[in-house]
């Protein structure tokens, strides 16, 4: 995936770009690098060739890294739900004979739900850091 930008500020080997409008992946992005909400969002991209202020940048995203980043964002919770209710389930039918298993299902799959998206916060502050997951200025197009 690629996205036609200015460089906004440099901050040693990263730079603000700032793109005309999201297209592509960028529309449905989880990385949550970028300020989609404003008119011209802003991503933070590595910045080894160079760019300066106010020149036209072509920055790309790994393939890789936003299938993983993916995964991790929208499939650890769903697999946290469907475990939480399976757990809440056996649990109750087992262990916990007083209680109602769909109750237990219900209350424990929201539970692990709940858990899975402070995880998921957890990982997504730590990735921020990390420069693999960072799109990168690939060339200067002034």
């Amino acid at each position: 995936m690629e996205e036609i930008g200015v460089v906004v500020k440099t901050i040693g080997r990263l730079a603000k770009v700032s793109v005309d409008k999201p297209k592509g992946m960028c529309e449905h992005c989880t990385a949550g690098t970028c300020q989609v909400a404003k008119e011209n969002p802003e991503m933070e991209a590595l910045n080894f060739i160079g760019a300066r202020e106010g020149q036209k940048v072509r920055v790309t995203f790994k393939p890789i890294s936003y299938m993983k980043g993916s995964l991790i964002v929208y499939g650890l919770p769903v697999m946290a739900l469907i475990l939480g209710a399976i757990i809440g389930k056996q649990l109750a039918l087992t262990s916990l004979k007083g209680y109602d298993p769909d109750s237990m299902s219900a209350l424990f799959a929201f539970g692990a739900f709940a858990i899975s998206f402070i995880i998921v916060k957890i990982w997504s502050s730590k990735a921020d850091k990390k420069l693999e997951y960072k799109p990168i200025i690939e060339e200067i197009l002034d």
